[in-house]
């Protein structure tokens, strides 16, 4: 397994750890105060879901038109890396971290990129052939578009029922070669 490497997941991971712990202290003094505890922070887990990240970075947001004006359009950047995502999948939230920060860190001439929110445009995930059935378990699908032909896409057509790994910058990095991608555009090629 890919571990998150954000100071956000160690911090998270060690206050896991702890309320695990509180519980196992609070068992041998009085299991009734161990029942207690773990209530309370069931329901505050319950209640107090983690903010999707608000931030672009350099991504621009799209709606289906725009983006079928820009993957038909012969005047834009070569290369179009698309985050299709929904606010309500659990899965992009965790995960809206690292698109903006791999745009900031590969957006060029080259290479472009742009999100799309399936929970607002539902009808575009049958045209780009994302499946929103059983949980939105192909969210968030990233494809990267070469002069508006699909090239590589995230995760894969036949993945749907395998536990897939954690959404990270390194992941995403390597599946569509974006260090690749840059240093062509630094090379002129």
């Amino acid at each position: 397994m890919v571990r998150e490497e954000t100071w956000e997941a160690f911090v998270a991971d060690s206050l896991l750890y702890a309320k695990i712990f509180l519980i196992a202290v609070s068992l041998i003094m009085d299991y009734r105060v161990a029942v207690w505890f773990s209530i309370i922070f069931s329901v505050i887990y319950l209640l107090a879901q983690q903010p999707a990240f608000s931030k672009l970075g350099t991504a621009k947001k799209l709606t289906p038109m725009q983006l079928e004006d820009l993957l038909s359009d012969g005047n834009t950047t070569k290369y179009w890396l698309i985050e299709f995502f929904a606010c309500s999948s659990s899965k992009c939230v965790r995960s809206s971290r690292c698109f903006p920060e791999l745009s900031i860190t590969y957006s060029n001439n080259l290479l472009s990129f742009g999100t799309v929110d399936l929970g607002l445009f539902p009808n575009t995930a049958a045209k780009f052939g994302i499946s929103l059935a059983g949980g939105m378990s192909q969210l968030p699908t990233y494809i990267l578009f070469e002069k508006g032909v699909e090239v590589s896409r995230f995760p894969d057509f036949y993945v749907d029922a395998a536990p897939s790994l954690p959404i990270t910058k390194k992941l995403l990095c390597q599946h569509f070669e974006l260090d690749r991608l840059l240093l062509d555009y630094i090379n002129g090629t």
